[in-house]
Protein backbone atom coordinates (compact mmCIF):
# COMPACT_ATOMS: atom_id res chain seq x y z
CA UNK A 1 0.00 0.00 0.00
CA UNK A 2 1.48 3.56 -1.10
CA UNK A 3 2.06 5.93 1.61
CA UNK A 4 3.33 9.35 0.60
CA UNK A 5 3.58 9.49 -2.85
CA UNK A 6 4.13 13.02 -3.79
CA UNK A 7 1.35 13.98 -5.82
CA UNK A 8 1.08 17.80 -7.65
CA UNK A 9 -1.35 18.79 -9.23
CA UNK A 10 -1.52 17.56 -12.53
CA UNK A 11 -1.52 14.26 -10.55
CA UNK A 12 -4.62 15.20 -8.33
CA UNK A 13 -6.17 16.82 -11.73
CA UNK A 14 -5.36 13.20 -14.02
CA UNK A 15 -6.77 10.97 -10.89
CA UNK A 16 -9.98 13.66 -10.51
CA UNK A 17 -10.58 12.40 -14.10
CA UNK A 18 -9.60 8.96 -14.02
CA UNK A 19 -12.15 8.27 -10.55
CA UNK A 20 -15.00 9.54 -12.65
CA UNK A 21 -14.44 7.69 -16.19
CA UNK A 22 -11.63 5.05 -16.16
CA UNK A 23 -12.78 4.65 -20.02
CA UNK A 24 -11.57 7.86 -21.20
CA UNK A 25 -9.10 7.57 -23.72
CA UNK A 26 -5.86 8.76 -22.95
CA UNK A 27 -6.12 11.80 -25.47
CA UNK A 28 -9.47 12.66 -23.61
CA UNK A 29 -7.67 12.61 -20.44
CA UNK A 30 -4.76 14.98 -21.97
CA UNK A 31 -6.71 17.27 -23.38
CA UNK A 32 -8.99 17.54 -19.64
CA UNK A 33 -5.75 17.93 -17.93
CA UNK A 34 -4.09 19.90 -20.23
CA UNK A 35 -0.97 17.66 -20.92
CA UNK A 36 0.61 16.22 -24.00
CA UNK A 37 -1.03 12.79 -24.67
CA UNK A 38 2.28 11.62 -24.29
CA UNK A 39 3.36 13.12 -21.40
CA UNK A 40 -0.36 12.38 -19.71
CA UNK A 41 0.78 8.35 -20.62
CA UNK A 42 3.84 8.72 -18.49
CA UNK A 43 2.18 10.54 -16.34
CA UNK A 44 -0.81 7.59 -15.45
CA UNK A 45 2.27 5.04 -15.69
CA UNK A 46 3.73 6.36 -12.65
CA UNK A 47 0.72 6.84 -10.87
CA UNK A 48 0.00 3.53 -11.61
CA UNK A 49 3.44 1.97 -10.95
CA UNK A 50 4.10 3.82 -7.71
CA UNK A 51 0.41 1.78 -5.94
CA UNK A 52 -1.62 4.93 -6.64
CA UNK A 53 -4.30 3.52 -9.19
CA UNK A 54 -4.53 0.21 -8.22
CA UNK A 55 -6.52 -0.81 -11.37
CA UNK A 56 -9.73 -0.71 -13.18
CA UNK A 57 -12.87 -2.42 -13.08
CA UNK A 58 -16.29 -2.93 -14.09
CA UNK A 59 -19.23 -3.39 -11.20
CA UNK A 60 -21.87 -5.29 -12.14
CA UNK A 61 -25.46 -5.65 -10.72
CA UNK A 62 -25.26 -8.85 -8.47
CA UNK A 63 -28.67 -9.58 -9.03
CA UNK A 64 -28.88 -9.24 -12.82
CA UNK A 65 -26.18 -12.05 -12.38
CA UNK A 66 -28.54 -14.42 -10.30
CA UNK A 67 -27.47 -13.17 -6.92
CA UNK A 68 -30.02 -10.81 -5.73
CA UNK A 69 -29.34 -11.25 -1.64
CA UNK A 70 -26.11 -9.69 -0.15
CA UNK A 71 -25.20 -9.38 3.20
CA UNK A 72 -22.06 -8.74 5.38
CA UNK A 73 -20.50 -11.79 7.66
CA UNK A 74 -18.82 -10.56 10.97
CA UNK A 75 -16.41 -13.40 11.76
CA UNK A 76 -14.32 -13.65 14.90
CA UNK A 77 -11.36 -15.98 14.56
CA UNK A 78 -9.50 -17.21 17.90
CA UNK A 79 -6.89 -17.38 17.96
CA UNK A 80 -6.45 -14.27 16.06
CA UNK A 81 -2.95 -15.05 14.65
CA UNK A 82 -0.92 -14.36 11.45
CA UNK A 83 -1.21 -17.74 10.20
CA UNK A 84 -4.95 -18.13 11.20
CA UNK A 85 -5.52 -14.79 9.50
CA UNK A 86 -4.18 -15.20 6.61
CA UNK A 87 -5.55 -19.29 6.21
CA UNK A 88 -9.09 -17.78 6.86
CA UNK A 89 -9.14 -14.84 4.26
CA UNK A 90 -7.48 -17.11 1.67
CA UNK A 91 -10.40 -19.17 1.93
CA UNK A 92 -12.79 -16.65 1.78
CA UNK A 93 -11.52 -14.81 -1.15
CA UNK A 94 -11.88 -18.44 -2.83
CA UNK A 95 -15.39 -18.64 -2.46
CA UNK A 96 -17.10 -17.09 -5.34
CA UNK A 97 -20.08 -15.54 -3.25
CA UNK A 98 -17.46 -13.15 -1.48
CA UNK A 99 -17.31 -9.67 -2.97
CA UNK A 100 -14.93 -8.36 -0.22
CA UNK A 101 -12.95 -9.40 2.73
CA UNK A 102 -12.29 -6.81 5.24
CA UNK A 103 -9.79 -7.67 8.35
CA UNK A 104 -11.35 -4.80 11.31
CA UNK A 105 -10.16 -3.67 14.61
CA UNK A 106 -12.96 -4.15 17.69
CA UNK A 107 -14.70 -7.25 18.09
CA UNK A 108 -14.94 -8.98 14.88
CA UNK A 109 -12.41 -9.73 12.86
CA UNK A 110 -13.67 -9.53 9.61
CA UNK A 111 -16.32 -8.30 7.71
CA UNK A 112 -17.13 -10.42 4.21
CA UNK A 113 -19.49 -9.08 1.86
CA UNK A 114 -21.22 -11.80 0.15
CA UNK A 115 -23.76 -11.88 -3.01
CA UNK A 116 -25.84 -15.41 -2.89
CA UNK A 117 -29.35 -16.32 -4.88
CA UNK A 118 -31.19 -16.95 -2.04
CA UNK A 119 -31.63 -17.84 1.86
CA UNK A 120 -31.26 -21.19 1.53
CA UNK A 121 -27.56 -20.42 -0.27
CA UNK A 122 -26.58 -17.91 2.58
CA UNK A 123 -27.48 -20.95 5.53
CA UNK A 124 -25.31 -23.24 3.46
CA UNK A 125 -22.30 -20.42 3.36
CA UNK A 126 -22.27 -19.77 6.46
CA UNK A 127 -22.65 -23.09 8.25
CA UNK A 128 -20.30 -24.50 5.25
CA UNK A 129 -17.97 -22.21 4.82
CA UNK A 130 -17.54 -20.40 8.14
CA UNK A 131 -19.23 -21.78 11.31
CA UNK A 132 -17.46 -24.89 10.15
CA UNK A 133 -13.85 -23.64 10.27
CA UNK A 134 -11.67 -24.80 13.86
CA UNK A 135 -10.68 -21.13 13.80
CA UNK A 136 -14.35 -19.30 13.50
CA UNK A 137 -15.58 -18.46 16.97
CA UNK A 138 -18.17 -16.50 15.99
CA UNK A 139 -20.36 -15.72 13.15
CA UNK A 140 -23.28 -12.76 12.78
CA UNK A 141 -25.20 -12.12 9.46
CA UNK A 142 -26.12 -8.67 8.43
CA UNK A 143 -28.90 -8.32 4.99
CA UNK A 144 -27.70 -6.01 3.10
CA UNK A 145 -31.59 -4.19 1.99
CA UNK A 146 -29.92 -1.50 -0.26
CA UNK A 147 -26.75 0.17 -1.19
CA UNK A 148 -25.58 3.91 -1.88
CA UNK A 149 -21.73 4.13 -3.37
CA UNK A 150 -19.63 7.03 -1.24
CA UNK A 151 -18.79 10.46 -2.99
CA UNK A 152 -15.48 10.65 -5.09
CA UNK A 153 -12.27 10.46 -2.83
CA UNK A 154 -11.03 13.27 -4.61
CA UNK A 155 -13.62 15.56 -5.08
CA UNK A 156 -14.86 17.17 -8.01
CA UNK A 157 -12.48 20.66 -8.95
CA UNK A 158 -14.29 23.52 -8.34
CA UNK A 159 -15.17 25.68 -11.68
CA UNK A 160 -13.15 28.40 -9.93
CA UNK A 161 -10.10 26.12 -9.06
CA UNK A 162 -10.10 25.11 -12.95
CA UNK A 163 -7.29 25.94 -15.08
CA UNK A 164 -8.17 28.46 -17.56
CA UNK A 165 -8.95 27.15 -20.37
CA UNK A 166 -7.61 29.20 -23.99
CA UNK A 167 -9.86 32.44 -24.47
CA UNK A 168 -11.08 33.29 -27.70
CA UNK A 169 -12.42 36.44 -29.03
CA UNK A 170 -15.03 36.92 -30.99
CA UNK A 171 -14.32 38.28 -34.69
CA UNK A 172 -15.37 41.48 -35.21
CA UNK A 173 -17.66 41.73 -37.41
Amino acid sequence: MPENVPLDTVDLRILRVLQNDARITNRDLAAAVHLAPSTCLDRVRRLRDAGVITGYTVRLDAGALGRPLQAFIAVRVQPHRRPLVAEFVAHARALPEVRAVFHLAGPDDFLVHVAVPGVGDLQRLVLDEFTARPEVSHVHTNLIFEQWDGPPLLPPVSPRASPPSPARSPRPR
